[in-house]
């Protein structure tokens, strides 16, 4: 009889198939959040091994987390030896999560203590070739404690990798589902954009008529935040430049959010990465002038639009490798191909990706990757297209 937990094995990707994650879990009542972070990772395809101190058992019922899971936790060790059977040997798990990590916990791993199975897993784990994060989750006076930012910079500098909380002025709280999920990701996959930095533009422009109406499309940012995603999972240092959107911002990488076109072209002047990729949908007119507060709905009125600025050109004088879309409907692959590598010419870009716009906002994209020497049919889900937008950069730069 098939386990609850394997009617989801992949249900999101298969970003992490074939991947064993064990997932120390302490007693943070961020440890509530354990049931929901293992499903996730299952989603896309990672095998669990949950380990919990006493103390986590107290708060996440070890029953939930088996179901979980579909493996009982381990809380005690026993004459199985499981924290060398799963972290003595690199080929029997792939990554060491402890999620959420306390202040108590992480002091113990910077000091080889192991009183639980959670830092016994850790004094294991850190003698070896497995990967290993620590996801902090305390109050924020214990994060600026002394002995504790000392205790991170210890495991930090031993290679460690910290998945920072989010501070809120109170508390520093501990990383989403959805960040743990990339960040594991990028720590169990390729990393062929270390140390590139990527810069995203994507979303809509929204050009104010009045206080309330304003013109714009059909854009989501379903595909900036794919590519944005992507790239951070493939060793990207990443930036968002996000307009309207109908989708949810994560916040484990840098965002900038504009309006009008007028406000990214301010935006422009502090660009200085190594790739610019820009699936944004932007205006080609403004109103001539935004009237103030309501116009009557009840009568009649006259908008005078004027052009505004093409964005690309002035990205294209701040960075060498520019990467454009273009958007067309109903036109054959060939024409779509001639449309963009006449747009690749005209800016001086490194690539085009042109795009069919009866496509916008659905999960799947009908593209062609147009580059100098030739050209791509990329169709596919906007990650099968993001992934293949990166392999180029890649390759590249």
């Amino acid at each position: 009889m098939m386990h609850p937990s394997e009617e989801i094995y992949c249900k999101y990707s298969s970003k992490l198939r074939g991947k064993t994650i064990v997932l120390g879990i302490t007693g943070s009542i961020a440890a509530t959040e354990c049931f929901s972070v293992i499903r996730e990772l299952i989603r896309h395809g990672a095998k669990i091994i949950p380990v919990m101190t006493p103390a986590a058992a107290k708060l996440a019922a070890p029953d939930a987390i088996e179901f979980a899971a579909g493996m009982k936790p381990i809380i005690e060790l026993t004459g199985q030896t499981e924290h060398v059977t799963y972290l003595g040997d690199p080929s029997a798990a792939d990554l060491f999560l402890v999620y959420p990590a306390t202040a108590n916990t992480i002091s113990k791993m910077a000091q080889g203590i192991d009183d639980t199975a959670v830092t016994s897993m850790a004094t294991t784990v850190l003698g070896g070739k497995i990967p290993v994060a620590v996801a902090p989750a305390m109050h924020e006076p214990m994060l600026d404690n002394p002995a504790v930012a000392k205790n991170l910079k210890t495991l930090s500098d031993w290679g460690v990798h910290i998945i920072w909380p989010h501070r809120d002025g109170t508390t520093a709280r501990v990383a989403s589902k959805e960040e743990i999920v990339s960040w594991a990701v990028k720590l169990l996959s390729m990393n062929d954009l270390s140390g590139r930095r990527i810069l995203v533009i994507g979303g809509r422009s929204e050009e104010p008529i009045d206080s309330m109406r304003m013109i714009t499309n059909r854009s989501s940012g379903q595909m900036a935040m794919a590519l944005a995603k992507r790239a951070f999972e493939r060793g990207a240092q990443v930036e968002l430049w996000m307009g309207g959107c109908a989708v949810p911002l994560p916040d484990f990488f840098k965002i900038r959010r504009f309006s009008a076109v007028s406000d990214l072209e301010e935006m422009v002047e502090t660009i200085d990465h190594d790739i610019v990729i820009m699936p944004a949908a932007l205006a080609d007119f403004t109103p001539l002038e935004k009237k103030e507060g309501k116009i009557p709905s009840d009568k009649p009125f006259d908008v005078k639009l004027r052009p505004v600025p093409k964005v690309l050109p002035l990205i294209r004088k701040r960075c060498r490798n520019v990467i454009g879309f273009k958007a067309e409907s109903g036109l054959s692959l060939a024409e779509l191909e001639k449309k963009a590598r006449a747009r690749m010419e005209e800016y001086d870009l490194m690539a085009v990706v042109a795009n069919d716009i009866d496509d916008a906002g659905r999960s799947v994209s009908s593209a062609i990757l147009v580059t100098r020497g030739k050209s791509k049919n990329i169709t596919g889900t906007k990650i099968a297209v993001s992934d293949e937008i990166l392999n180029y950069c890649a390759e590249i730069v």
